[in-house]
């Protein structure tokens, strides 16, 4: 973004329209970014000399705006040989003591004070406000542009700021679920409605909230980063220009582009509640998976991005999860519509207590957690176990009363996989070629064979590699099976005893 003061704009017929740079602007991108080239090592009054002189050759606002861009890259460093606050303190303590009254008592006062810091009258006088900004010194300058490509930047950045002031944006592309995600992850209000053209994302500006705040301001400017990452696109934005309602239309026929530099997004959740349930649920080991930002729901007209949703591994069935934070009361009464017209999915809904809407909810259909500062990983994980529990059951009614697997040896976890459903299911099925082995099936003629490899007073090491050839990775299991135990010996390893021993 620029400052606003530097916003150029057209307001001709009550529109609202940022005044592009275009290809005739191009000679004087290359001109700032020679000024800037050709001033490194010098003091900025000499970037600045350069930069005034295009100032009345070309457009003011423009020059400055471009010169903003390119000074992002710049790096400005206070040469002095000594720091200026204390070439400052020793010359005006030499001062006092002589009393400075004009200019010959001036040199006496810097001679003095050189002495006493070892430096040349001369290298204390230009270190004295070496610190100033207009003395500092350009030492670096990175190659991020061109002209072509500061151009695209400038354009860009002034339509940025063009919407600073939006109070609302709607948006039409053909990629809306990066839209949506882009918007969730700035901290924008918005709605996602279906129109006769397609979806139609509707974002709602800092206005919006209990006041106008610079921060939200600019996290709402920054989301055309992301819709000009779309093939195709228009926005239509509210503007407040200054106490009139102005209207600012852009599409992809612009000459906007995605940046080079600087991502779209700064946080990959709406708020910290989010981000820590997000932590702590994936750190668990849970069969069920959580995805961020799942596919929208329709509800009604419109339709709504739920903020998380858990998909159960054993099968094709999706939980939608949402977090109800505090925002306005509009927020929320709009929120609770969507939750009224959302149908024939199963949604979880975490809410703040302090909304006091969780009955409201629960007479939607929809099973509610109150939280209060974070939620709860064990509630979420009760909910879904009933869920599980209905799962399982489901799951167990779809397979026989005996199973008789091809292979000799083969875990419940894959008998599970492959026929779709959890472990859990698998309870209560007879396996009538097959002995249980810990969590694994082996058939008998398998246990016959190991007896015959392994004895008394073999070490554990050598047993194990017995066992895993035989793909049986639960050794303790399989040797309680087979009549022995382990006698370890400290960090020397362990070694087969009888069980009766």
């Amino acid at each position: 973004m620029l400052t606003k003061e530097l916003l150029r704009v057209s307001r001709a017929g009550g529109g609202y329209r940022p005044r592009f740079a275009g290809r005739e602007a191009r000679p004087l991108a290359a001109k700032v970014l020679g000024a800037f080239q050709g001033s490194v090592g010098e003091p900025r009054s000499v970037l600045d000399g350069a930069l005034a002189e295009l100032e009345g050759e070309y457009e003011f606002k423009l020059v400055r705006g471009l010169g903003k861009l390119v000074e992002r890259g710049a790096t400005f460093e206070t040469r002095a040989a000594v720091e200026p606050e204390r070439a400052r303190r020793a010359a005006f303590e030499a001062g006092e003591a002589l009393g400075v009254a004009d200019e010959a008592e001036r040199e006496e006062a810097l001679e003095r004070a050189a002495a006493t810091l070892s430096i040349t009258p001369a290298k204390l006088d230009e270190a004295l406000y070496a610190d100033r900004e207009e003395r500092q010194v350009l030492v670096a300058l990175d190659g991020r542009y061109d002209p072509d490509s500061l151009l695209a930047q400038y354009d860009l950045s002034l339509a940025q700021t063009a919407l600073f002031d939006a109070r609302e944006v709607r948006i039409r592309s053909d990629d809306p679920r990066k839209l949506v995600s882009a918007t969730k992850r700035l901290g924008l209000l918005y709605e996602l409605r279906r129109t006769d053209r397609g979806r139609e994302l509707v974002v709602t500006g800092p206005d919006a909230l209990f006041r106008a705040t610079r921060r939200y301001g600019t996290r709402f400017a920054r989301l055309l980063r992301a819709v000009v990452g779309a093939g195709e696109w228009e926005l239509t934005a509210t503007i407040d220009d200054r106490g009139v309602e102005r209207t600012l239309e852009l599409s992809d026929a612009d000459p906007l582009r995605p940046p080079d530099a600087e991502p779209v997004a700064e946080a990959s959740y709406d708020s910290g509640v989010e981000r820590e349930f997000a932590a702590r649920f994936s750190a668990l080991d849970l069969d069920w998976e959580l995805a961020r930002e799942p596919e929208p729901l329709e509800v009604g007209a419109s339709v709504m991005i739920p903020d998380f949703a858990f998909d159960y591994a054993h099968s094709d069935f999706r939980v939608y999860f949402e977090i109800m934070g505090f925002w306005t009361p509009e927020y929320v009464e709009k929120k609770l519509d969507q939750l009224e017209r959302v149908e024939s999915v199963e949604l979880l809904v975490a809410v703040d207590e302090s909304l006091g809407v969780g009955e409201e909810i629960e007479a939607r259909d929809h099973r509610v957690i109150t939280y209060t500062g974070s939620v709860r990983i064990k509630d979420v994980r009760d909910a879904l176990r009933e869920y599980e529990d209905a799962l399982v059951e489901e799951g167990a009614a779809t397979l026989s009363d005996a199973l008789s697997p091809e292979e000799d040896v083969l875990s419940l976890s894959e008998l599970a996989a492959r026929h779709g459903v959890s472990e859990d299911a698998l309870d209560g099925i007879v396996f009538p070629d097959h002995e249980l082995v810990g969590r694994t099936l082996v058939r008998p003629s398998v246990l016959e064979g190991l007896a015959d490899r392994l004895s008394a007073g073999q070490s554990f090491s050598e047993a194990e590699a017995v066992l895993e050839d035989a793909g049986l990775t639960e050794p303790s299991a399989a040797l309680s099976r087979l009549g022995y135990r382990v006698e370890w010996a400290g960090l020397s390893g362990g070694t087969l005893r009888p069980t009766g021993d």
